[in-house]
């Protein structure tokens, strides 16, 4: 070790049901925060709305992959067959946008689903190799009975003090920092 102490990633909440992470989540909410997470064991009807939170990005990127992969299959038939080979054969056009239908939906549903995953994983910073949090004893219980909050360090509202007071407020049976 370097001697330098570990850097904090945020304040860890624990909670003992769904209702009461649900109320501390709209409290965080209005607080104003903006970067900070929940995490349940099973998911929690209308915690979306609690936290604030709108429609996922991810269909924008699925959208982009579509239209990506059909320009991608029609400008590829019309390369190869009006410019790279012409070969006119029984008076047929050099493109034909019918022809060239399949095979450009056909990349259209694979770009798509290219542009859904990669987008996923680049909006939830994936892959990340090591996660803070799993380093907590008390954050294993999250798969089995328990409700966490979690703000970061990295939220421009935060204070160490002032939000750990706001997760006392929300009635949390147990409030840490936890560590990088």
């Amino acid at each position: 070790m370097n001697g330098n102490s570990p850097k904090p990633y945020g304040v860890i909440a624990e909670f003992i049901t769904p209702a009461d992470v649900m109320h501390a989540a709209e409290k965080v909410r209005d607080a104003g925060y903006k970067r900070w997470d929940v995490f349940t064991p099973f998911p929690v009807h209308g915690m979306d709305k609690a936290m604030g939170l709108g429609n996922s990005k991810v269909g924008w990127f699925a959208f982009l992959g579509g239209v990506t992969g059909y320009t991608t299959g029609m400008l590829m038939i019309w390369y190869l067959n009006a410019v790279d080979y012409p070969l006119v054969i029984g008076g047929k056009p050099m493109f034909s946008p019918f022809s060239a239908f399949p095979p450009s939906y056909e990349l259209t549903i694979l770009f798509s689903a290219f542009g859904s995953l990669f987008g996923m994983m680049f909006l939830n910073r994936l892959p990340r190799l090591h996660h803070p949090l799993l380093k907590n004893r008390r954050f294993a219980r999250v798969t089995h009975d328990r409700y966490f909050l979690v703000v970061e360090c990295a939220d421009p509202k935060y204070s160490e003090i002032a939000t750990h007071k706001l997760l006392e407020q929300t009635g949390s049976s147990h409030i840490e920092v936890v560590e990088e």
